[in-house]
């Protein structure tokens, strides 16, 4: 698939169908990831894929949970747009621990490493990663979508894992064969958002 062709048409999928996805998508997704780009090549991302049906379940469980407690205090959106990605959203966290594989993405907890300067978070190491992995799987025909709602039971996921409470989740991915359609997702025209050489 031509790369731009992947990149306008990679859009949050939230819907999957139960078809098995292969382990070998699964590693050409891992490691495009891998290629990301990240501050001093560092690498800090590490990728714990969980595909074993009673795991999903229970992260499903939990994801729910997270996702119960988020929409009972964030802004209710009441537009179209809104209403449709509150609806899609519902769906994804009933049916998330049927989905046939979910990719957590982790990255250690790490202090500045100059002491007073701010130089950004250790995220924007990570989520080029991400996106590198959405779009292969987009290459793949599979689906995927970012999510970061887990976090707020972050501490249980971490345990249900077995991970170190030295890592913490950056984001987390279902990956899938979509049972709905790829298309070029509705965005603000990027010419009202953009300015040169000064704020404008």
């Amino acid at each position: 698939m031509d790369a731009l062709e992947a990149i306008m048409t990679t859009r949050a999928i939230r819907r999957f169908t139960d078809e098995p996805v292969s382990p070998d998508d699964v590693w050409t997704c891992l490691r495009a990831a891998q290629q990301g780009p990240s501050g001093g090549n560092v690498q800090p991302t590490r990728y714990l894929v969980v595909t074993d049906p009673g795991v999903r379940a229970e992260v499903g469980r939990l994801y729910r949970s997270a996702f119960t407690r988020y929409t009972s205090v964030a802004p209710e959106r009441t537009d179209a747009t809104g209403v449709r990605i509150s609806r899609s959203a519902n769906h994804l966290a009933d049916t998330l621990g049927s989905v046939p594989v979910i990719v957590f993405f982790l990255m250690p907890r790490l202090p500045s490493l100059v002491e007073g300067i701010d130089i950004g978070p250790v995220h924007a190491s990570v989520y080029p990663a991400v996106q590198n992995f959405c779009l292969a799987a987009r290459a793949l025909g599979l689906g995927t979508t970012l999510t970061t709602v887990i976090r707020v039971c972050h501490d249980e996921a971490l345990e249900l894992l077995g991970v170190p409470a030295k890592w913490e989740i950056a984001a987390m991915v279902p990956l899938g064969h979509p049972a709905e359609r790829f298309s070029v997702a509705k965005r603000r025209d990027v010419a009202d958002l953009t300015s040169f050489d000064r704020w404008s």
